[in-house]
């Protein structure tokens, strides 16, 4: 029972801050210290409950998706996404422009970032300094700046946000936070910005989750069979409420409400790890 509990407080985590620009990898890692879950079990469980929320996600987009591998015509879907009619419209190029930077990354950091970034405390300057990234990519949004839509984003600015999707190795920044803050500093609209960083996150994840995966699978047991669905289960209906629920409330309040949750969690568990660590 416990077990079970574990895998639906961890998959209700995963699904509500995945695609929120809260970090849902610096959640994971401190609910895991309060619930005492951690270790290779807990690192291969955490690669399961992601999967759920990208498939939420390309239940989401499927239109978008399958437009970008040029099958179908694309329509207006539930996250409100749709063509421009603009002769230079999305496609795969944006895409892999955008993902490229922070895949080159990942590999080349990955033994630093694994050593050294994933302690409760480096989780938690994450959390201050992503949360200071989102608030000056918002405060350099000009209110009479173009909007736009996800067909004006341009290679240039989808490059940028792949550089800005960089700081996002850093557990505990966001990877949503990162790329919808480096997106309306390339002078992308909100949501353009954020239905880009969505779209980006499916390869990002599936690339990151599978590599993972390749190492841990071996701590994989059929008696686990039940936890694991059942986190996966929960992430991906949590997540796919909570991205339709983020598109509606960043029109809305923007980046900067997000922003000071993130220094609130980080000074709240900052006082934990003081008083349990000492």
């Amino acid at each position: 029972m416990q077990n079970i509990f574990t895998a639906v407080v961890q998959g209700i985590i995963e699904g509500l801050t995945e695609f929120l620009p809260v970090s849902s990898t610096g959640h994971l890692i401190l609910s895991g210290k309060l619930l005492s879950f951690t270790g290779d079990k807990a690192d291969t469980f955490e690669i399961i409950i992601q999967l759920g929320a990208i498939l939420a996600v390309a239940v989401i987009y499927w239109r978008r998706i399958l437009s970008l591998l040029g099958v179908g015509r694309l329509t207006p879907d539930i996250a409100g996404d749709q063509q421009d009619q603009l002769p230079g419209r999305l496609n795969l190029l944006h895409v892999i422009l955008a993902c490229l930077p922070a895949m080159v990354m990942g590999l080349v950091l990955h033994s630093f970032i694994t050593s050294y970034l994933f302690s409760a405390y480096t989780v938690l300057a994450g959390l201050v300094f992503g949360g200071i990234f989102m608030l000056f990519g918002e405060s350099s949004k000009s209110s009479s700046a173009p909007s736009g839509g996800l067909d004006q984003i341009t290679y240039k600015q989808a490059i940028a946000i792949g550089v800005f999707q960089c700081l996002a190795l850093w557990p505990g920044f966001s990877r949503s936070g990162a790329t919808i803050a480096g997106g309306l500093l390339a002078g992308v609209g909100y949501r353009a910005a954020t239905n880009f960083s969505f779209l980006i996150a499916i390869p990002m994840m599936v690339a990151a989750s599978g590599f993972e995966l390749l190492k841990s699978y071996n701590s994989l047991t059929a008696s686990d069979t039940v936890f694991f669905i059942t986190g996966f289960l929960v992430a991906f209906v949590v997540a796919l409420v909570a991205v339709i629920t983020f598109l509606k409330l960043l029109e809305r309040f923007k980046l900067a409400p997000f922003a000071y949750y993130r220094f609130a969690l980080a000074a709240v568990f900052l006082v934990y790890l003081l008083v349990t660590d000492y």
